[in-house]
């Protein structure tokens, strides 16, 4: 069997709204982000990792934001895409893990959702998604509440398996 490891990150920086998308479930807060697509930073950065297992770029070559089609895209349509591609290739998800990171909105109670959610967009159990939350201790741009960071990794393995 076949196995590839990817790296995603993705950042957004807070603007006027009352919600952000986090891995493709909507969360209340006091500002949204200022974004092409939805800006749901943990499926751009989940995105990103998948592409990277596979040497296929990032989020942005596959769905350029100069490409009117993705303005307000919800990331699910991204991920799906991106799954696509992924499978087409003969792979498929076999875990993920992401971090999303900010001093708020508090993401500990949406996390059951987002693993469900994200999930289902991959056609893989729950048990293989992992979402995490960590702030940076009032440190940097989340820190200061200027924005919204996530990391991502992903196995990737051979559809065979």
């Amino acid at each position: 069997m076949d196995f590839r490891i990817g790296h995603g990150f993705d950042v957004h920086a807070f603007g006027d709204g009352d919600h952000v998308m986090l891995g493709g479930v909507r969360v209340g807060h006091d500002r949204g982000v200022v974004a092409h697509s939805d800006g749901d930073v943990a499926i751009h950065a989940l995105c990103d990792a998948m592409l990277g297992a596979l040497a296929l770029g990032d989020i942005g070559h596959h769905f350029p934001p100069s490409d009117p089609q993705w303005k307000g895209a919800a990331g699910g349509v991204l991920l799906r895409g991106v799954d696509g591609l992924v499978r087409a290739r003969g792979w498929r998800v076999g875990n993920a893990d992401i971090t999303i990171v900010c001093e708020r909105p508090r993401v500990g109670p949406h996390v059951a959702a987002m693993r469900a959610a994200l999930a289902a967009m991959l056609g893989v159990d729950a048990d293989a998604v992992s979402v995490k939350a960590t702030t940076t201790e009032s440190l940097g741009f989340t820190g200061r509440g200027e924005g919204i960071a996530a990391h991502a990794v992903c196995l990737l393995h051979t559809l065979t398996a």
